[in-house]
């Protein structure tokens, strides 16, 4: 059995291989004692710690490695230093930790960055995607495509494209299209950080497309039929599309893009996107992540050393069951 964890925004998403879905709040992984806490993950997949092979973990930014490695192996939980974009919570900590005292067999995940094998004028930027991605990135791959676009819109929108079966490049919440809850600085939010008045991670936490409504949450916005509901996901339908297409002009240099991806929550944004990018896309629900990074632990565990371009670098002394 393989099971995949995607650390999100919101919540903390556990997959198997088969399809096993299981969801925890960041909130409630924090406080849980360690045997109740690894109890619940098994629990909420019906499986038995034995019958783990391997489980593969996305940790945060994932900025301290870029190669998948044994979870043994991989220092500051494979994050360059705490802090950045996003709120700090300790759930995912709690779970990478417990995971890891647990003595089941784990990898960890990179994120795309600019250390990681990607188009090397993407390295422009410090970071493009948390490793959460690599994983609905990988699903995909599954599919049948080699040449694609995946774009998550969600908390965040990041888009990451591949090309002939590699990752070429990604772009983050903090660098283009916004999402719910986080979106990059504009104008006014570097202005209210010179003068003390915020943080630049409150900025960027505070930047998505409910910045200019009334809504406190996505299920508030997402429930709503007034015109301030209609704009703001407009809004996120029409950044998102564009992020897509700049990124086709990457992807197209290489192969040409076979498909696009779009996944997240946000069912009722894809017509919308397929309007503005004027073709068709195949949308994933929530579970892709957690699911795709089972099927990385899967295929790694049958030997493979490569994951769409990220090298698999892994103890000839680790002990597989």
């Amino acid at each position: 059995m393989f099971i995949g964890m995607d650390h999100g925004t919101t919540a903390i998403r556990f997959g198997t291989d088969d399809g096993r879905v299981f969801e925890l709040s960041r909130e409630d992984a924090k406080t849980m004692p360690d045997p109740m806490l690894l109890e619940i993950i098994l629990s909420g997949l019906e499986i038995e710690a034995n019958d783990i092979d391997l489980f593969a973990i996305s940790y945060s930014m994932g900025d301290g490695i870029s190669k998948i490695t044994d979870i043994e192996r991989v220092v500051n939980r494979g994050v360059r230093r705490l802090g950045g974009a996003g709120i700090h919570i300790g759930g995912g900590t709690h779970v990478f930790d417990v995971i890891k005292r647990s003595g089941i067999p784990a990898i960890v995940i990179p994120g795309i960055h600019s250390r990681s094998d990607v188009d090397r004028r993407m390295k422009m930027f410090s970071h493009g995607a948390s490793p959460e991605k690599v994983g609905i990135a990988y699903h995909a791959s599954l599919q049948g495509y080699d040449t694609f676009i995946v774009s998550d819109i969600s908390s965040n929108t990041v888009t990451v494209g591949v090309a002939d079966g590699k990752i070429i490049g990604a772009l983050d919440a903090c660098i283009f299209a916004p999402g719910i809850l986080h979106g990059p600085l504009d104008l006014d939010a570097i202005r209210y950080i010179d003068a003390g008045k915020i943080s630049a991670n409150e900025a960027f936490s505070h930047g998505g497309i409910l910045k200019h409504t009334n809504f406190g949450c996505m299920e508030e916005l997402l429930s709503a039929e007034d015109e301030s509901a209609r704009l703001a996901l407009d809004r996120i339908a029409l950044f998102a599309a564009m992020e897509i297409a700049g990124m086709q002009i990457l992807v197209n240099e290489y192969s040409s893009c076979e498909a696009i991806f779009l996944s997240g929550e946000l069912d009722n944004v894809k017509k919308m996107v397929e309007y503005h990018l004027d073709t068709k896309t195949i949308h994933f629900d929530k579970w892709s992540a957690a699911i795709g990074c089972a099927e990385i632990a899967r295929d790694v565990h049958a030997g493979k050393k490569d994951v769409l371009g990220i090298k698999v670098d892994r103890s000839p002394t680790n002990k597989l069951k």
